[in-house]
């Protein structure tokens, strides 16, 4: 299966999302899941099939909402009744919806060569808080899974250039730790 073919399957993309963090997927997604406050509104941006929100966060946020480029992840999501919108982050200058916590995960190498401008959108977005997991290394994989698990992985943000990105925010952060598995770092930041 190719990327592009991966890319318009929901159910195909969450099996690569599951591949790229390994066993520790459910870990993952919990600790990122604990983040946000009981009852909190939550936007997502490029929240993909909403793994997030339909396996971890359903029933203990007031509301959320999942910003995607690709429509046919806004149409799954919409199908199983989740407030979902396209929004194609890179060239649009429409403002994030308000919430009280703004997240992205395994998506801000997306807006190399300059990411902070996301961040800086979130953070003018966010009540509370800005939740931030990214990928700095792919896990060992052997055969054909190999080459699924590395797609999109060509430009990626290291552990130190992702430091180096959140140092001008260091007084707002109030978390940074590697995630279940070490193949990703978590930035949490206090809304302004």
């Amino acid at each position: 299966m190719t990327p592009r073919l991966i890319e318009r399957h929901p159910a195909a993309y969450e099996l690569l999302i599951r591949a790229r963090s390994g066993r520790h997927f459910n870990e993952r997604m919990q600790a990122v899941a604990a983040e946000v406050p009981p009852a909190s509104s939550v936007v997502e941006l490029c929240c993909g099939p909403g793994t997030l929100y339909t396996h971890y966060l359903r029933d203990g946020v007031s509301s959320y909402v999942g910003l995607d480029v690709n429509e046919r992840f806004v149409a799954s999501l919409r199908r199983r009744g989740v407030d979902a919108r396209p929004m194609d982050l890179s060239n649009s200058r429409e403002p994030i919806p308000s919430a009280d916590v703004v997240i992205i995960q395994d998506a801000l190498h997306k807006f190399l060569p300059d990411p902070a401008h996301i961040v800086d959108r979130m953070l003018a977005a966010a009540r509370r808080l800005v939740v931030v997991a990214e990928q700095v290394r792919t896990p060992g994989s052997a055969g054909p899974l190999r080459r699924l698990v590395a797609v999109g992985t060509s430009e990626r943000l290291t552990g130190e250039l992702l430091d180096q990105l959140f140092e001008p925010y260091r007084e707002l952060l109030v978390k940074t730790t590697a995630l279940p598995g070490g193949h990703e770092k978590l930035y949490v930041l206090r809304a302004g």
